[in-house]
């Protein structure tokens, strides 16, 4: 399974931008999705995660900001931000995974990442 990220860019604080997430392969719609994010001399990091079924859970430092969503018809995946601070500045990755109770296993399939930069 190859995934593919996209829609990162420049945007000042307070904005607003959305990531997409595609993958190929006829089993995207049967596995949890999780986006990750890396800063600068930081490790990666789970942000939020969608199940098969489209539950979703979020880590309290973007909740109510950032909404995952999916459309399995599309096999995408997508990060809506919003009111983006100057520390949600990184490199987005997304990530194809199982969801195992509410504990998200990720898979070895990592789309190439997205660069979002937010300016003060």
């Amino acid at each position: 399974v190859q995934l593919q990220a996209s829609g990162g860019g420049l945007v000042q604080a307070g904005g607003s931008l959305r990531l997409s997430c595609t993958g190929s392969g006829s089993t995207f719609s049967s596995h949890a999705i999780g986006w990750y994010r890396q800063a600068p001399g930081e490790q990666r990091e789970l942000i939020a995660t969608i199940s098969s079924s489209g539950s979703t859970d979020y880590k309290g430092f973007v909740k109510g900001r950032f909404t995952i969503s999916r459309d399995n018809a599309k096999n995408t995946a997508f990060l809506q931000m919003n009111s983006l601070k100057p520390e949600d500045t990184a490199v987005y990755y997304c990530n194809q995974g199982e969801m195992i109770g509410s504990y998200y296993y990720k898979g070895n399939s990592w789309g190439q990442g997205t660069l979002v930069t937010v300016s003060s």
